[in-house]
């Protein structure tokens, strides 16, 4: 059985993946269900972009739901505080996330144009507002969250809805949205042509700037005007999890010290930049496949730097840093985690190449004659 110590960090390393393979998955069916309502401009164009994504946003949800599984088997701890602390937030997205199923089943029952446009805007809702709230919550860790454990251990969150709305938070949420926005217009650009195509790629560039901008000014902030976290000590690793067995310390600047401790890490910040860059010289120069290559290694590294930022914190507390949870104590018992890593050595390979299959199988153009000559069988 491997170690303990070990299987905690694998556990950290494969949340990271499961939350990158989330985003480069179902993060381009919110982009263009977040594009729907701009890019296409007549029926027949949404119902163009709706089947670029109609075959596959369901399968991609897969992705989400393992990584909400892996956190709730593998992180009971950060599982039972996040959703206690984010429960409105978690709900609204949830709720949003809800309309989209929904859309896709209804859009088409009817021809009436009133109707149509109503789903396509819930399609809009479904997936620009979750994919704000995962950047706020992202905003709200780096910031810490307002939460202690009691005498009993039990997680108390003493904060509110609203002040998870501060302009850090939103600042994130713009990083996360125009993220999905930039991955979801270059995918399309692959699977159209024509008008869509350059309205795509006109989005490409807009998404794409506003990443990079907003990624830069975030990364300033953290450097300046965030305060950080440090264990300065802790139980052994081999000890049974204890949020409470560690001291804390708080410093300005020190979500950075990861990066002067192990020099490598640097390359995800510069490959946040240099995917967006390259995302947006393809996008402008109509190579639609590289472009997208490119905004998947941008969304890998910014998802990257916020958890290397962090490490070996999960969930940092601004109220009590002592109860702060980190990657050592924040874990399953070494068994869970155990025997969910061989499941996710047998199930992770079928995963990806059932994936593969159905992309390869359902891969090419679609135009409006393609819906035309398919109107009763497809979106």
């Amino acid at each position: 059985m491997l170690d303990y110590e070990v299987l905690k960090f694998i556990w950290w390393l494969l949340l990271g993946v499961l939350l990158i393979g989330f985003a480069a998955t179902d993060g381009y069916d919110m982009g263009i269900g977040t594009l729907l309502p701009f890019v296409g401009r007549s029926d027949a164009e949404r119902r163009v972009m709706l089947n670029v994504m109609g075959p596959h946003w369901d399968g991609n949800q897969v992705w989400f739901i393992t990584a909400g599984g892996a956190l709730f088997a593998a992180w009971p701890a950060v599982y039972a505080a996040s959703f206690s602390g984010f429960y409105i937030a978690v709900l609204a997205a949830l709720w949003t996330l809800f309309l989209r199923p929904v859309a896709f089943e209804y859009r088409s029952k009817r021809t009436d144009l009133r109707w149509r446009s109503l789903w396509d805007w819930s399609l809009f809702a479904g997936s620009a507002v979750p994919a704000l709230i995962f950047g706020v919550a992202f905003g709200n860790l780096l910031q810490g969250v307002p939460f202690h454990y009691d005498t009993y251990l039990r997680p108390l969150y003493t904060g509110s809805f609203w002040e998870l709305l501060n302009p850090f938070a939103l600042l994130a949420g713009v990083i996360s949205l125009s993220m999905l926005v930039f991955h979801g217009a270059n995918y399309l650009m692959i699977r159209t042509e024509g008008i869509i195509f350059e309205r795509a790629r006109q989005a490409s560039l807009l998404a794409g700037s506003v990443m990079l901008l907003a990624f830069a000014l975030a990364g300033v902030w953290v450097a300046t005007g965030i305060n950080g976290y440090v264990v300065t000590s802790s139980a052994p690793a081999w000890a049974v999890p204890n949020p409470m067995a560690k001291t804390v310390a708080v410093e300005t600047g020190a979500w950075l010290r990861n990066y002067a401790a192990y020099p490598s890490t640097v390359l995800l910040p510069v490959a946040a930049f240099l995917g967006g860059l390259l995302g947006i010289l393809f996008a402008a120069r109509r190579r639609p496949g590289l472009a997208t290559l490119s905004s998947v290694t941008a969304l890998a590294g910014i998802i990257g730097t916020a958890g290397v930022s962090m490490f070996p914190f999960v969930m940092p507390s601004s109220t009590d840093p002592r109860s702060s949870l980190t990657v050592w104590d924040g874990t399953s018992s070494h068994m869970t985690l155990a025997i969910m890593f061989w499941v996710t050595v047998v199930f992770m390979p079928l995963i990806l190449a059932y994936t593969t299959w159905a992309y390869r199988v359902m891969w090419g153009k679609v135009t409006e004659r393609f819906i035309h000559s398919h109107d009763h069988t497809v979106y």
